[in-house]
């Protein structure tokens, strides 16, 4: 994932705040008969405090908006016509359509259920380099042979 960094957004940002109010904290606890430096006014500390807990919070809600983004992509996913595969085992075509400005992979889960909706086969596949604005395909396949009539269908879809 080119230009995606992945690390501990609200973590880094806390251990920020912790690094600017440490200082002036450290300080107080300083006795070795040197006079002590002059303390910024605990207003100035509290003030760049809430500063970095609002910039932490604002990335933190950067990320949540860039993740969930990706959730629940399930529109972007198409599946063919079932067919039995001459293994017996029962086969679809899984489409993801990108609509990212960068190439992702999807992880898609497909349930192939009884005409009667119940569950028969849960199959998960993964759709590799679909590009930006762009659609790429791949063959879900039952994990064992299925009655005639099973159906399949799109449980959930993941962007990443």
């Amino acid at each position: 994932m080119a230009g995606r960094r992945r690390g501990h957004g609200a973590a880094g940002a806390g251990a920020a705040v912790l690094a600017a109010v440490l200082p002036a904290v450290g300080a107080a606890g300083c006795t070795d008969g040197e006079p002590e430096p002059a303390e910024p006014p605990a207003s100035s500390l509290a003030s760049r405090a809430t500063e970095v807990w609002e910039s932490a919070t604002a990335e933190a809600g950067r990320r949540f908006e860039d993740l969930v983004r990706n959730l629940d992509v399930g529109k972007d996913v198409a599946l063919g016509s079932p067919s039995v595969a001459p293994d017996g085992r029962s086969t679809v075509g899984v489409t993801a359509r990108n609509t990212d400005d960068a190439a992702r992979t999807f992880l898609v889960q497909v349930h192939f259920t009884d005409p009667d909706g119940g569950l028969l086969d849960v199959v998960v596949v993964t759709v590799d380099d679909v590009p930006p604005g762009g659609s790429a395909t791949a063959t879900a396949r039952s994990t064992h042979d299925l009655p005639e009539g099973a159906r399949p269908g799109v449980e959930r879809a993941v962007r990443y």
